[in-house]
């Protein structure tokens, strides 16, 4: 494993008496995305004004490369972090050209280097032939790119982007995300990243942080977060799903109303416990020949899937993608089954 490249020990943030962030923990190694991914409110532009030096720190630390940045007592200056930004709105310089733009940060080059580092960066978001354009010239995502450009041109050891696709619309934003991850990945480029977009935290990110007042609860993969996680809050926030009571019947052994599962038990729940079991959409598929039925309650067409919403014989509920040839219609009944047996399963809630 790479070395850590940015490490957050501890970190503590206030605005008067109100805590924002608490004892905020993180590691980020040479070369890895990642992103702090939360609602409004839960510290994630805060912890990154704290890592860029916009902000003070009241307790714990901040490294870059092993160095200290910033502690209660003491902080490095922004402008000499080693670290580039890139803001929600791309902070061009509307009077100066894309070159003059992405060149701006490297004053200490001589002309000749800075016209090759220009000339490179320009080459590697692939905006050779708008050089001499100025920024209202450009198209959202062109704009993106010379941000992008000009906060990694002179070579800073982390990379900052606060909500960098906000302002885009959805299409362009899932190709850019991909684009900007490729950059960073062939570059090598160490980067952290706060949103509030679960897709967009995907398709960019190696390791996400889901926060919530001010901490982190769960860093991890995308998969991780999806499939595995760890706090009823982090299952309740990322994708879509719902909980479904169960009876723990033995060691990792719960019984819901579609089956036993082989799953994990929550703390603190032995035999005969009840249960919050997650089922998503992906978990439940259509099987004509289950004898499981349930009913679809409502439908919405996403091309090449349709989400339903099924009630099942308890008038619980659930949701399953089905491939949109299979279009039923609401009030219909369908054969559904599960395709795993293994689910996250959490302490009920009183």
């Amino acid at each position: 494993m790479n070395p850590a490249l940015l490490q957050l020990n501890t970190i503590q943030q206030s605005y008067g008496d109100h805590r924002v962030l608490n004892d905020l923990s993180l590691t980020l190694h040479q070369g890895e995305i990642g992103c702090l991914l939360g609602p409004s409110g839960c510290g994630k532009t805060t912890a990154l004004r704290c890592i860029a030096g916009f902000e003070s720190i009241s307790g714990g630390e901040i490294q870059v490369n092993g160095q200290c940045i910033s502690n209660a007592q003491s902080a490095v200056p922004p402008e000499k972090r080693q670290i580039g930004m890139v803001f929600q709105d791309y902070a061009l310089f509307p009077h100066l050209d894309v070159a003059t733009n992405i060149g701006f940060g490297l004053h200490r080059l001589s002309r000749g280097e800075r016209k090759q580092r220009v000339e490179q960066w320009l080459d590697i978001v692939q905006l050779e032939n708008a050089a001499k354009k100025y920024p209202h010239e450009l198209s959202g995502g062109q704009q993106q790119r010379v941000a992008l450009a000009r906060a990694l041109a002179p070579h800073p050891a982390l990379l900052l982007l606060d909500e960098p696709f906000s302002n885009l619309d959805v299409s362009l934003r899932e190709h850019l995300s991909l684009e900007v991850r490729e950059i960073l990945k062939v570059q090598n480029i160490t980067a952290i990243l706060v949103t509030h977009d679960q897709s967009e935290a995907f398709a960019i990110a190696d390791k996400i942080g889901v926060m919530f007042n001010g901490d982190i609860e769960q860093w991890d993969t995308a998969y991780n977060l999806y499939h595995c996680p760890t706090t009823r809050s982090v299952a309740d926030f990322i994708g879509q799903g719902v909980f479904l009571p169960g009876t723990v019947t033995g060691a990792n052994r719960i019984e819901i109303e579609l089956g036993i599962l082989n799953s994990s038990t929550p703390p603190d729940c032995p035999a005969g416990s009840i249960v919050d079991v997650l089922i998503r959409p992906d978990d439940i598929v259509h099987d004509e020949a289950s004898p499981q039925q349930a009913t679809i309650l409502n439908k919405a067409f996403k091309g090449a899937e349709i989400l339903y919403t099924l009630q099942l014989a308890s008038n619980h509920t659930v949701l399953s993608l089905v491939p949109s040839h299979y279009n039923h219609e609401i009030g219909e009944k369908i054969g559904i089954k599960l395709i795993t047996d293994h689910f996250p399963a959490f302490k009920q809630q009183n």
